[in-house]
């Protein structure tokens, strides 16, 4: 896996704005190559290579007029002014605060890049034997509609983490999956074949009119929109994906949940930035769960770490715990369904 991140140059006059610039910058990939107040920064690094986007914010402009001037004039690489206090991580509009100044700085700088060796991923041998429980095996089969769908979303480390999570997994588990995973278009064809290469699922791209299926991954596009309908068809938009992500994580988590209501999860996976975070909220909400991949077996943690401060995730862990998890949660769900309603039992009492 190799990166190439812009170096961001932060400037505040205010430390705990710096600071949450800073990190903020960090969360989505990029480099801090400085992180200074006005009357501290040198004034060689503005005209120095290793910036490639500088960011600035003060709050009172009238004190740094002077500085401001000869910012503008000398400052070798382009500049961003930040415009409001960033609000505290913890805080329900910090996710679309962080989303917001994303998009402006990839207005400046691109976005860093992330290869990873698709075709060198190990193969992952779970710690026990995959067992599929005898509720799943007694289920007829068939092209209904699935009964369950599960979003799952990744980034940066993502497809090791989705293919080990696989590997632990019945291929009798009836759920459907969406992959949301943040990757160049080119290599979606190559993901398909990894993901089920030591497993007995099947994976291809969301493309318009397949159709969504237990047992079965369905990867969806980079380049555009997917919705879906009652029956579990895949319907293109022919409209790009909202924001800086593509595939957006949060639009596929909620036009999965728009038709699936309740009977709809999601998994976020290793990956930079906080895509999902807006999303998940809102689908916990509604009565659907939101777990999130552990932070020490991430290769970066920014996008489960962000849904998890938002307070919507019930469950974390590991790839292989996620998946015992997600097998029993589906064997207790069908064994609730069919065992009798404690509201048809008689009740004893004294006459």
């Amino acid at each position: 896996m190799t990166t190439a991140s812009p170096r961001i140059g932060v400037i505040a006059d205010s430390s705990l704005q710096g600071h949450l610039l800073a990190q903020a910058v960090r969360v989505q990939g990029f480099e801090v190559a400085v992180n200074a107040d006005p009357e501290n920064l040198e004034q060689d690094w503005l005209d120095a290579e290793e910036v490639d986007l500088w960011m600035v914010d003060l709050t009172s402009e009238d004190r740094w007029q002077h500085f401001l001037d000869d910012l503008l004039e000398n400052a070798a690489a382009p500049i961003l002014f930040c415009d409001g206090q960033a609000p505290d991580r913890a805080a329900p509009e910090y996710p679309r605060w962080e989303r917001r100044l994303l998009g402006k700085m990839l207005d400046y700088v691109d976005r860093p890049r992330m290869d990873e060796p698709l075709e060198d991923l190990e193969t992952y041998t779970p710690p026990g034997a995959v067992v599929s429980p005898t509720e799943f095996q007694a289920l007829p089969g068939g092209e209904a509609p699935p009964e369950r769908v599960w979003v799952l979303g990744a980034s940066l480390g993502g497809p090791a983490a989705v293919k080990s999570f696989l590997d632990c997994l019945p291929s009798e588990l009836p759920v459907a999956f969406v992959l949301a995973q943040h990757i160049d278009a080119g290599f979606l064809e190559t993901l398909t074949r990894v993901l089920v290469r030591d497993n007995d699922f099947q994976c291809r791209v969301g493309y318009d009119g397949e159709r969504l299926a237990h047992g079965t991954v369905m990867i969806a596009p980079v380049t555009h929109e997917i919705d879906f309908d009652v029956e579990g068809f895949v319907h293109a938009t022919e409209q790009d994906w909202e924001g800086p992500y593509a595939p957006s994580i949060d639009q596929v988590i909620n036009n999965t949940a728009s038709r699936f209501q309740t009977r709809c999860g999601a998994i976020l996976f290793s990956g930079m930035g906080n895509d999902g975070s807006i999303a998940g909220p809102s689908l916990s909400s509604q009565g659907g769960r939101v777990w999130a991949q552990s932070a020490g077996s991430c290769a970066a943690s920014s996008q489960p770490d962000s849904a998890r401060e938002t307070g919507c995730v019930s469950f974390s862990g590991t790839p292989d715990e996620l998946a015992r998890e997600l097998v029993e949660h589906v064997r207790r769900e069908i064994a609730d369904q069919s065992s009798p309603d404690a509201s048809q039992e008689p009740v004893s009492g004294v006459d």
